[in-house]
């Protein structure tokens, strides 16, 4: 697993899911207040390696939560989750709210994967 003191890159890490986040311009504080205070259940997951949480350099650009993940069965079984849903839970609520008062959705998620080729 170890080449030259380094980690083998492609033995640790095979999957990335990539969920790009865009924001209105009024709940983009919101959103880094729910990351910022997350709830790690996403950590409790088998095959979860890591997760970064990239804000844009533009106003108008989408976040970028990247997982890194043993495999995308790993990441698929986390999807379907109770620690999905529990580390997801207080954004659902927002989006719920706004639904209810007829409002738009304040965020939209897509989420991307790819297989790990090189590094």
């Amino acid at each position: 697993m170890m080449s030259e003191g380094k980690p083998n890159f492609q033995a640790v890490k095979k999957f990335v899911a990539i969920n790009a986040i865009s924001c209105t311009s009024d709940y983009r504080d919101r959103f880094e207040a729910l990351f910022g205070s997350r709830a790690h259940a996403i950590d409790r997951m088998p095959g979860f390696l890591d997760m970064y949480v990239l804000r844009p350099m533009t106003e108008s650009g989408d976040y970028l939560i990247v997982s890194h993940w043993e495999s995308e069965e790993a990441f698929r079984t986390w999807t379907k989750s109770k620690e999905f849903l529990e580390g997801h839970r207080r954004g659902f609520e927002d989006l719920h709210k706004a639904v209810e008062r007829g409002e738009e959705p304040p965020m939209k998620s897509e989420f991307r994967v790819y297989e790990v080729i090189a590094r």
